[in-house]
């Protein structure tokens, strides 16, 4: 139902004054697919990893050499010498305590994917329209509930901030400094090895606020934890949709706001900073289907008039296969087939009547003849 709503709020810097409106862009009404914004958040995420091998040399640093047979063992290469538990055991093999991995990896493997343009703008506008919805923001774990609607669009002049201070005022102004806290208080240390290389913590996402031009605005956020800022010519889908999970917070200004419908254009109007792109529509124009099937329209043909209050909601339709007039009216043709059909079977059995009046007498009256020949003798 957000976005579906003509006009949106600007609030100004204390968070309830309504400064103006804006109307709401079109990429807000984009189609929300899951399925493309996982698909392209997997390929986009592999393009950060640095490529990453063993050595060629691990598992295969010792003098080991196979006994043969005739010993009552295997005849995988085993470590020379003895006198300590390394001597005899076995080597190289990759089912083998100290030998190498099977299929050793290599730093020439395709590590970067490549990803179509227009898919990565689908992906990016059903990020943009999930945004607009509370239900699915909150299912990803934003502090929404005391925000005065979504999405959120803040006043111009929050681009000069230049403190933190003032930007702490501002989201707590607009009620949306809950979902900063809850960010501190989700920082954990990391489990596993990632301690010992730069990532010792692990935390929660926070809002995103994009803007338009950057007059101080990012020296004032980026101490926040878990808020992140991008400027609106670069969304990112990594950004917008965090895990490949849609329904990020995001904190607007004005004029961000206001130039979506020149980046992705509307559905009378191509986009203008994009070359030859247009939005992309909706399958069904009205999704709900339960409605489409009980619109009198269809139940008019699905349900004849005399059959309305039937039990049923659509009506016992005969098997053609079973009901020859059903049958004849799917094809005219399967009349003429079955007239065909009877009349086969009726020269069948007419044959059949012929073959056993020309039989040969039965063996009783065969006997009955030699009875009499003999007593006459």
């Amino acid at each position: 139902m957000s976005a579906a709503r003509p006009v949106i709020n600007v609030y100004a810097d204390s968070g309830k004054n309504v400064a103006s409106t804006v109307p709401l862009p079109a990429v807000f009404k984009a189609p929300i697919r899951p399925d493309i914004v996982n698909f392209v958040h997997t390929n986009m995420a592999k393009n950060k990893r640095q490529p990453h091998s063993v050595s060629s040399k691990a598992g295969e640093q010792t003098s080991a050499e196979s006994w043969g047979t005739g010993r009552a063992v295997a005849r995988i290469p085993r470590v020379n010498g003895s006198g300590t538990h390394r001597a005899g055991q076995a080597a190289f093999g990759n089912m083998c305590r100290g030998g190498r991995m099977f299929a050793p990896t290599k730093t020439w493997r395709k590590w970067q994917i490549k990803t179509n343009l227009n898919q990565k703008r689908f992906a990016t506008a059903s990020a943009l329209a999930a945004s607009a919805l509370p239900s699915l923001v909150m299912a990803r774990g934003h502090r929404i509930e005391k925000i005065e609607e979504v999405p959120l669009v803040i006043d111009d002049s929050a681009e000069k901030l230049a403190k933190t201070k003032e930007a702490v005022a501002l989201l707590k102004a607009i009620n949306a400094y809950s979902d900063v806290v809850k960010v501190s208080n989700s920082r954990k240390l990391r489990a596993g090895q990632g301690k010992l290389r730069n990532r010792r913590h692990r935390q929660r996402r926070g809002p995103l606020v994009i803007y338009n031009e950057d007059n101080g605005l990012v020296k004032a956020f980026r101490n926040l934890p878990g808020l992140e800022l991008v400027n609106v010519r670069r969304l990112n889908l990594l950004q917008l949709a965090p895990g490949g999970h849609l329904g990020r917070f995001i904190i607007w200004t004005q004029s961000a706001f206001a130039l979506l419908d020149e980046l992705y254009g509307t559905y009378e109007t191509p986009a203008t900073l994009k070359k030859d792109y247009v939005l992309p529509a909706h399958i069904m124009t009205n999704p709900d289907v339960a409605r489409l099937i009980n619109s009198d329209e269809i139940q008019s043909v699905v349900r004849p008039a005399g059959n309305k209050h039937h039990k049923r909601p659509f009506t016992q339709k005969k098997n053609p296969l079973k009901n020859q007039g059903v049958m004849n009216r799917l094809n005219p043709y399967a009349q003429v087939l079955r007239r065909a059909e009877i009349i086969k079977a009726q020269k069948v059995a007419n044959g059949k009547v012929a073959k056993l009046q020309k039989k040969k007498p039965t063996s009783t009256a065969a006997n009955k003849k030699f009875l009499e020949t003999l007593h006459s003798t």
